[in-house]
């Protein structure tokens, strides 16, 4: 299950009814930036619940999701004045609004804190998995990424859902299943709006070996310096013990 994308959104509701059915249009200004490439326009029109018809700034014009909604896109993407003016909301009404809003999420936010560790894969497709777990970070919506060498992946990624500590703060985790390569670097990228920018962790392969062998190996480690203790506690009695001696020759 992918992350929800992150995202801060400005709302305007227009609502009508007429015998008992009601029909009502949501506009909204998605972003998780200030940069302007980066707001998505959208602006949909529901019936009795259903979204029928959406205006979408990335697409550029209507896109129906009923045989009735499909009729309607193609009547509205007729009227150039029509499309013209929905393209230009993504500055006007937008652009004019994200530094009211992100400067008030901005103060009322909390960073994530990540920590990244290895697992055993649950099928024999990869050799390793990697858990990406993020924490305590509010307000909920984040996106979670994995990057092999710079390079974002999207393959054999899991990830959870925003999920609600009851303290107001959230926790997510993302799974990253993959074979190993000599000298390539793995890192988490996390974006939160509490960030200024993404962050970042870098994968430590010399802390690949899962937990359970990491106890193994500390309990086997301690059981050797332990026997090298009384090793030599034994030698240096014994040593002692010989000094003490009187050597008497025989014939």
């Amino acid at each position: 299950m992918a992350s929800s994308f992150l995202c801060l959104s400005l709302l305007f509701i227009s609502l009508s009814t007429a015998d008992g059915f009601m029909n009502y249009v949501v506009s909204r200004c998605d972003f998780n930036s200030t940069e302007l490439k980066d707001i998505q326009y959208i602006n949909s029109y529901y019936y009795n619940m259903m979204e029928v018809v959406r205006f979408d700034s990335n697409v550029g014009e209507y896109v129906g999701y009923t045989d009735f909604g499909v009729k309607q896109a193609k009547y509205f993407n007729s009227i150039p004045g029509r499309l013209a003016s929905d393209r230009a909301q993504k500055e006007t009404y937008c652009h004019n609004n994200i530094g009211v809003d992100y400067s008030n999420i901005l103060s009322k936010s909390a960073k994530p804190y990540v920590r990244l560790h290895s697992s055993t894969p649950p099928s024999g497709i990869h050799q390793a998995m990697l858990v990406c777990s993020v924490y305590d970070f509010y307000p909920k919506y984040i996106k979670v990424s994995w990057l092999r060498d710079g390079q974002e992946v999207s393959a054999d990624v899991t990830s959870t859902e925003e999920m609600a500590d009851g303290d107001w703060y959230y926790q997510t985790h993302s799974h990253l299943e993959y074979t190993p390569r000599s000298g390539e670097k793995i890192s988490c990228k996390v974006e939160h709006a509490s960030l200024d920018k993404p962050l970042i962790t870098d994968w430590d392969p010399s802390s690949s070996m899962p937990e359970s062998e990491r106890n193994k190996l500390a309990i086997g480690a301690s059981g050797l310096i332990l026997g090298l203790i009384l090793s030599l506690a034994g030698f240096i009695y014994y040593k002692r013990k010989a000094r003490g001696r009187i050597l008497v020759p025989t014939n």
